[in-house]
């Protein structure tokens, strides 16, 4: 992650691990390694790091749009397909639906490096004012 987003004491500071492999033409490439502090009490995939991760990586590919307006979740929805477990390398890749004047309509996936197997997919709508287009 850039290091705006993560040299802070805000939320975002769990996300220190996510590297960003590619950001461009709306669509943003990302992985990370399974560490302690992405679990939950069973010891896999924390279910709410992972919408924080599907809602990150989707908005740093809208923001990589030219004249992209920073903009406001309205929706989002996750499937939970597989586990992660600690030490697993994850890929995440975020690309736009639809983009229109008010809404962009992302979808991501998060993935097994070893072997592409899916462990979520999500959903995320965002707002933004058309004014700023």
């Amino acid at each position: 992650m850039s290091s705006q987003v993560v040299k802070n004491n805000s939320f975002d500071r769990c996300l220190q691990q996510v590297k960003m492999i590619s950001i461009g033409d709306g669509r943003c490439s990302a992985q990370f390694k399974v560490a302690d502090e992405h679990l939950n009490r069973y010891g896999v995939l924390h279910g709410g790091f992972t919408a924080s991760l599907i809602e990150t990586v989707t908005s740093e590919a809208l923001l990589a749009r030219p004249n992209c307006p920073f903009g406001v979740s309205v929706e989002m929805h996750v499937t939970f397909m597989k586990g992660a477990r600690p030490g697993d390398e994850v890929l995440i890749d975020a690309s736009p639906v639809r983009s229109g004047k008010n809404f962009a309509f992302m979808e991501c996936e998060l993935r097994h490096k070893r072997d592409n197997s899916i462990i979520a997919r999500g959903t995320h709508t965002v707002y933004y004012p058309a004014t700023k287009m």
